[in-house]
């Protein structure tokens, strides 16, 4: 198993980068902004149609960029033609954000679930991922919800540290999870199998038995997302470090 590497979680992750006004979320600038801050950068990233890994967070385009369709059925020029809104730039794509992070602040890569139901249909996504890792110096991990990804992960690139993206699965927030799958992914089954090194939690439910768990065992534990000074220190007599947006943590 890699571990995390050193002053990994000295200091908290920007959620999608340090985004506000005229910085979306995962754009160049909001990740610009985080590194003249000083911050880790938390990052996700989808598949376009031509196979790039591009750092994007939602599935479908509309919310981002007003525009229909989805990543999967668009290329990366064409995503990045469109522009976020909000912002002067489009969706970059993954090795443009390694270049301006350039191993200045720890970034974590959230690799979101191709599947549909954090089942086994992965792997372009993670393939391209680990291609364009394959010569960064800086300290950075992979992280997925789904177990598969990761799988995939530690055989495409098995020195890259990976961890999984944990909450409680409730219903409401995963009505497409069919319930046996929820609630197997609740219990954090695969953390040991995919040699991970972390989890970054939902802050809502560090209370979970699971964590207690996990942390015991000494799991290093990050959360998400938060939004405020309070917040922070209640995730903070858990959590080992903090995923924020929406303020300035001090």
């Amino acid at each position: 198993m890699t571990g995390l590497p050193s002053g990994f979680l000295d200091r908290p992750f920007a959620h999608r980068g340090l985004h506000g006004p005229g910085r979306p979320e995962n754009s160049r600038e909001a990740i610009m902004a985080a590194i003249d801050a000083g911050f880790g950068i938390e990052i996700d990233v989808q598949r376009s149609a031509d196979g790039h890994a591009m750092v994007f967070h939602d599935y479908g385009l509309t919310r981002l960029t007003g525009a229909k369709g989805t990543v999967q059925t668009t290329t990366a020029d064409e995503l990045d033609a469109i522009g976020l809104l909000g912002g002067p730039t489009g969706a970059p794509k993954l090795p443009e954000v390694l270049s301006l992070i350039d191993g200045q602040v720890p970034l974590v890569i959230e690799i979101k679930d191709q599947d549909g139901a954090m089942g086994p249909n992965v792997g372009p996504l993670e393939y391209m991922v680990a291609r364009n890792l394959a010569d960064y110096r800086g300290p950075v991990a992979v992280m997925s919800f789904n177990p598969h990804s990761m799988q995939a992960m530690a055989d495409l690139a098995p020195d890259i540290p990976r961890g999984l993206v944990t909450c409680g699965y409730d219903a409401s927030e995963w009505p497409l999870i069919p319930a046996q799958r929820r609630e197997e992914l609740a219990q954090i089954p695969d953390y040991d199998r995919i040699g991970a090194c972390f989890i970054s939690h939902d802050a809502k439910d560090l209370g979970a038995q699971e964590v207690a768990a996990r942390k015991a065992l000494g799991t290093p534990v990050l959360c998400w997302t938060i939004r405020s000074p309070k917040a922070a220190d209640d995730a903070l007599e858990v959590a080992d470090q903090i995923t924020f947006e929406g303020y300035l943590p001090a």
